[in-house]
């Protein structure tokens, strides 16, 4: 199948916005200054906002209950209040390594922005999970600004903060005789609960409690599928696209349990000490993720969802697509250049690499096992342009990061489950191009952020018009199940063999199976989940 380039039917509007979408977020929040700000009253108390442009902003709305005095239990409702609580500034985030700021185990606030607050106009409702894997990030990167989403399509934008890595997926319970038996998914549970308060206060921030988009880039499309698998998540969405995020398999109980001991050893800490576990310190509890991993011990110790048989009793898709998520439609993406930046900013020096260099660079990160030799055959007889270093990106693209899609996508397919899906082929500008159309690059695109810190999009013509192509399609999917809007080409749903696909590149079309050879290479190959 094919489609015709098409330009963008929202430019125009587009043009007519400017004023306000392209200024800095500060200089729009400015013109809402001469309003009263906004007020909501939700299911634990009131909370006050402000206005940015024309959209009522809540940030740090507390969804659930300072999590340290619960560590390694499923989170609990807040205490309700009655005295007005400021909503403006974001609220912490969950402790992890890096630069994140305003770290505390006290994290379970989420961010709304809506074009009107309780004035019953019913909008789809768009809730964003963070990627970072499940180690790290936050729902409040200038990236995931929620106002010019909400405002050029008229639905309301949720951002979450939950618990992560030690905090969220530590798994406790065999080898502390049946302690904390939640504590492998605690971060996921924190999900739950904040698409709960969404159900509950959909009418408070003006939005749909039956029609509720779950959508995430990387480790935030990983939570989603996931939860597509939960019981305890179903019924709390209702439309879903994962962007560069896959999870078919989780942790196994044996390996999470070995993981939580390779923890414990790492901080000196017996398994029966209960005492010392919950009261160390945050930081220093945060020291355990310093830990090698035990089943993969190249690497740090991996935190993620774990089949405990109490959140998960299946894997997310592995044997199959899981049927609760039946009548869910699907947007499933990713990118064409993964690893241009996933390992390429970590390891410069692999954009140079020889060819003899290749076959041990690639046993290494390509996390499955196959013969080096023989990917590195496939590829120069498909691509016989490519040098080592393309080599080298498109197989670690394809076999550990494209290839999780590919199996949720073909299971949902077999199952004729609603599904579609893109592939992101337009490049970023930076560094004149060498990354590709790298990991995140779809992020500013789906959010219309081009201009934001951190946005690796440019802000080109071309730019602008893929970024309405994709917000226009992610809305279609949350307002009516399908991403078929006036802009794109017709997408039709992902089904087999043909493997319909929407290239987002220098133009927009669908495409039947691309990268069909390298797909196929890699299908030889089991497909477990890294990490589980």
């Amino acid at each position: 199948m094919s489609g015709k380039r098409l330009n963008s039917p929202y430019l125009d509007r587009r043009t007519f916005i400017a004023g306000v979408s392209a200024l800095p977020l500060g200089a729009s929040a400015a013109l809402g200054q001469g309003r009263q700000d906004p007020r909501m009253q939700t299911s634990f108390g009131p909370v006050s906002g402000y206005n940015d442009g024309p959209v009522s902003v809540f940030k740090g709305v507390r969804y659930g209950g300072d999590t340290r005095p619960r560590r390694f239990q499923r989170p609990v409702a807040p205490t309700a209040w009655t005295e007005v609580k400021r909503a403006t500034e974001y609220g912490g985030a969950s402790p992890q390594r890096g630069s994140e700021p305003n770290q505390s185990e006290d994290c379970l606030f989420l961010n709304v922005w809506t074009p009107g607050v309780a004035d019953g106009a019913k909008r789809p409702i768009m809730v964003y999970f963070h990627g970072g894997a499940y180690n790290g990030g936050s729902g409040s990167d200038p990236l995931y600004d929620g106002r010019r989403l909400a405002e050029i399509h008229d639905v309301v934008v949720v951002t979450v903060n939950h618990r992560l890595n030690v905090f969220g997926y530590l798994y406790l319970p065999v080898l502390t005789g049946g302690k904390f038996p939640d504590s492998g998914n605690t971060g996921i549970w924190d999900l739950v609960l904040a698409l709960e308060w969404v159900r509950d206060n959909a009418d408070a921030i003006g939005g749909d409690a039956k029609r509720v988009m779950v959508f995430g880039q990387s480790g935030g499309g990983a939570k989603i599928a996931t939860m597509m698998a939960a019981p305890a998540a179903k019924g709390l969405f209702h439309s879903a696209a994962t962007m560069s995020g896959q999870q078919v398999t989780a942790c196994g109980p044996l390996n999470g349990t070995a993981r939580a001991g390779a923890v414990l050893n790492q901080l000196g800490i017996a398994p029966d000490d209960i005492g010392a576990l919950v009261n160390l310190p945050t930081e220093r509890l945060l020291d355990g993720m310093e830990a090698r991993d035990p089943v993969n011990p190249e690497f740090g110790v991996y935190m993620g969802p774990v089949l405990d048989e109490i959140f998960l009793k299946r894997h997310p898709f592995w044997p199959d697509a899981p049927a609760q998520s039946a009548d869910i439609p699907m947007i499933l993406g990713n990118t064409k250049d993964e690893t241009r930046n996933l390992i390429g900013r970590r390891e410069p020096d692999a954009f140079d690499m020889e060819w003899d260099e290749l076959p041990a660079r690639l046993a290494h990160h390509m996390r499955c096992d196959i013969l080096p030799s023989e990917v590195v055959s496939v590829y120069r007889k498909a691509y016989p342009d490519y040098s080592a270093a393309d080599i080298f990106f498109a197989a670690t693209t394809a076999g550990r990061s494209w290839r999780g899609q590919v199996e949720e996508a073909d299971a949902r397919a077999r199952a004729e489950h609603p599904t579609w899906v893109y592939q992101m082929d337009l490049p970023s500008p930076e560094e004149g191009g060498r990354y590709g159309a790298p990991h995140t690059i779809d992020i500013a695109h789906a959010f219309g952020n081009l201009t934001a810190p951190n946005a690796i999009t440019g802000n080109s013509a071309r730019a602008r018009v893929v970024s309405d192509q994709l917000q226009a399609a992610f809305v279609a999917l949350a307002r009516n199940g399908t991403p078929d809007h006036k802009g794109l080409p017709t997408w039709s749903q992902h089904r087999l063999p043909d493997r319909a696909t929407m290239v987002f590149g220098d133009d927009t079309k669908l495409v039947d199976d691309p990268r069909k050879v390298e797909r196929e290479l890699f299908a030889k190959v089991p497909f477990i989940q890294w990490g589980t």
